[in-house]
């Protein structure tokens, strides 16, 4: 006799490979559905759901203890340079700011130049302008890479890409951490100096 697959498994399987959003609209709405068979499914497995629905993400969370040697690892963990965890931080700021502004769109929808612009005052310009712009282009992709950013609008001249920055990003940089690299900045700048990412 054939075992009878689990309906929310798919989903299961997507949450395994990364965070889920709602624009994703079928695998989202069938989270929403089985979100109460997945809270009791996950921890059999070492796992817990983080739901936001007002913010329209989802991910899930190891909750046994890496020291353990029976532990299963489903999550990849990602090793992050001095340089992509500054660019994280200052696309969280950039969701900070939106979201204490009376915007009433849902969305942050960025050019790439307007995040090039707002990184350009956090990265210390080395000799080379093209090979700095250069570097904060590839920050901002590997950012896409590692999933905080969507391309929503491709053009033909790179700057005028539009990107969306996805509210994942709330969960994995703490607005702690904002005020910490805030605290850092200004005692850089009371001194003259900026923090130097040697791009």
């Amino acid at each position: 006799m054939q075992s009878q697959i689990l309906p929310y498994i798919g989903v299961f399987i997507k949450l395994v490979k990364g965070p889920v959003d709602y624009t994703e609209k079928s695998i989202w709405e069938k989270l929403l559905q089985y979100k109460k068979e997945l809270t009791a499914f996950l921890p059999q497995m070492g796992l817990q759901l983080v739901l936001e629905e007002e913010d329209g993400y989802a991910y899930i969370e190891q909750t046994s203890q890496e020291e353990d040697e029976n532990a299963v690892s489903w999550i990849t963990r990602r090793s992050l340079t001095y340089e992509e965890s500054i660019m994280l931080i200052l696309l969280r700021d950039m969701m900070a700011e939106f979201e204490t502004s009376e915007s009433s769109n849902r969305e942050l929808i960025r050019k790439r130049r307007e995040i090039k612009e707002y990184a350009e005052l956090f990265f210390k310009e080395n000799a080379s302008r093209v090979k700095f712009l250069k570097e904060i282009d590839r920050l901002i992709d590997k950012a896409a890479d590692f999933g905080f950013l969507t391309l929503v609008d491709d053009q033909e001249v790179l700057d005028e890409q539009r990107f969306r920055i996805k509210k994942i990003i709330k969960a994995k940089i703490s607005s702690e951490q904002i005020d910490d690299f805030t605290l850092q900045l200004t005692q850089h700048r009371s001194k003259k100096q900026l923090p130097d990412p040697k791009v």
